[in-house]
């Protein structure tokens, strides 16, 4: 019987926790100050420090699964890219797939401003 009461507790202890680490899988909705901010950030950052960018494209912020501002978007409309922000909106990294533009000359040894 003990045993049977020691599954049941340590069922209920897995749902909750595995429940906890799901709250935030599809991010956190950000309020609309935060929201301009970022993008506004994320397509100067791109325009910025790489050569021939014509358009940024870009999606809704998301509070990425290590907890930062992350955005994603398109350079060029072809290129996709994820940006994650620091929490005064300077950029922490950016993740670029195939196609993406090459950094400007003057933007490889340190990040141009943005």
């Amino acid at each position: 019987m003990k045993k049977v009461h020691l599954f049941i507790f340590l069922s209920i202890i897995s749902i909750i926790l595995l429940g906890g680490c799901n709250v935030n899988k599809y991010g956190e909705s950000y309020d609309e100050e935060t929201v301009v901010q970022a993008k506004e950030t994320a397509e100067s950052y791109i325009k910025s420090n790489f050569k021939d960018v014509q358009s940024v494209e870009l999606k809704e912020p998301y509070q990425s699964p290590m907890g930062s501002l992350s955005i994603e978007g398109t350079v060029n409309g072809k290129a996709d890219f994820t940006i994650d922000f620091n929490n005064d909106f300077t950029v922490a990294m950016v993740g670029k797939k195939e196609g993406f533009p090459e950094r400007k000359d003057e933007c490889i040894e340190r990040v141009c401003d943005y």
